[in-house]
């Protein structure tokens, strides 16, 4: 049996309102034919959708069942329209984007550089930090975060994870030794990054025996981010635990050396989050397409 999808989505639009009157103005139709439109879907279902009386409108089991399966249904219709209309289209428009600070400058400013220049009518306000900003609230179209993500309300694309290395200059090591086991650290200048949401030290994390574990250690120089610590490390004040990808070309640049490779902690998990109602963004698309070129993953959703 086929069945009026007009009909369906203005039964959708009455049962989230639980009014002809609201769905109608919202539609821009006519209170009487979304009603006649309502009457029509439950004849050729052969079940009673809506209690109807003059004080109130209210789902029956059938209608509230019948809601359920086929709301995400024509959702999904209605991003595919979309997805066709803006296909093959030239990215316009804003896009916001949220990275973590290093991750930010380091990845992800080379691609938006590259797609500006490809794209002269889109703009994007990039915010690098280290805060775990809102989403939807904030109105970002995406957001990349580090650790393992539980959210279902949102789309994720999971990245290639993040390597860890522990470094120091030559300059440094020449003059305090280069630690071969991790107890050697105690008596080197370990330096830190208090957490700016909790005001905690982070720890330096190392694998020992198959497992992550943190490590005591001590330093004299704290600071609030991690991009101060590269500065610090390559001006020999101490040594640095860092993302590997931050510190890349000063390791191959040999300005930077990596020490106790043989602890270094596991890679942490990195991910492209963005609403599913801007799935289909063909702005939104082509930064993720970029983004998972460069520094791509295992494709989820």
């Amino acid at each position: 049996m086929e069945y009026d999808l007009n009909a369906v989505r203005q039964f959708i639009k009455v049962a989230e309102n639980l009014s002809f009157t609201v769905a109608a103005q919202q539609l821009d139709v006519t209170q009487s034919g979304i009603s006649r439109a309502v009457n029509r879907l439950e004849s050729q279902l052969g079940l009673r959708l809506l209690h109807r009386n003059t004080r109130n409108l209210k789902l029956t089991v059938d209608g509230e069942l019948f809601l359920k399966r086929v709301k995400p249904l024509v959702g999904g219709l209605e991003e595919a329209h979309q997805e066709l209309l803006e296909y093959g289209l030239e990215p316009k428009g804003s896009l916001k984007i949220s990275a973590p600070s290093a991750f930010g400058r380091v990845v992800v400013m080379p691609i938006v550089a590259k797609l500006l220049d490809e794209y002269p009518q889109l703009t994007i306000e990039l915010v690098l930090t280290d805060r775990v900003v809102d989403l939807v609230g904030e109105g970002f179209d995406a957001v990349i975060r580090s650790g393992n993500i539980q959210d279902s309300r949102v789309i994720a694309r999971p990245l290639k994870a993040a390597d860890w290395v522990t470094v120091a200059s030559p300059k440094y090591l020449e003059s305090y030794g280069s630690p071969k086991a991790l107890e050697e650290l105690a008596t080197h200048n370990c330096m830190q990054v208090r957490n700016p949401a909790t005001g905690q030290l982070f720890p330096w994390t190392f694998r020992n025996n198959e497992k992550d574990a943190d490590f005591p250690i001590r330093g004299s120089l704290v600071v609030d981010h991690g991009d101060p610590l590269v500065e610090a490390a390559l001006l020999s004040i101490g040594m640095a635990q860092l993302m590997t990808f931050f510190v890349e070309d000063y390791l191959k640049d040999g300005l930077l050396t990596p020490v106790l490779n043989e602890y270094a902690r596991s890679s942490t998990p990195l991910t492209l989050l963005y609403p599913s109602a801007r799935h289909r963004s063909a702005k939104l698309m082509m930064f993720r397409d970029a983004l998972l070129e460069h520094w791509g993953g295992r494709e989820c959703e």
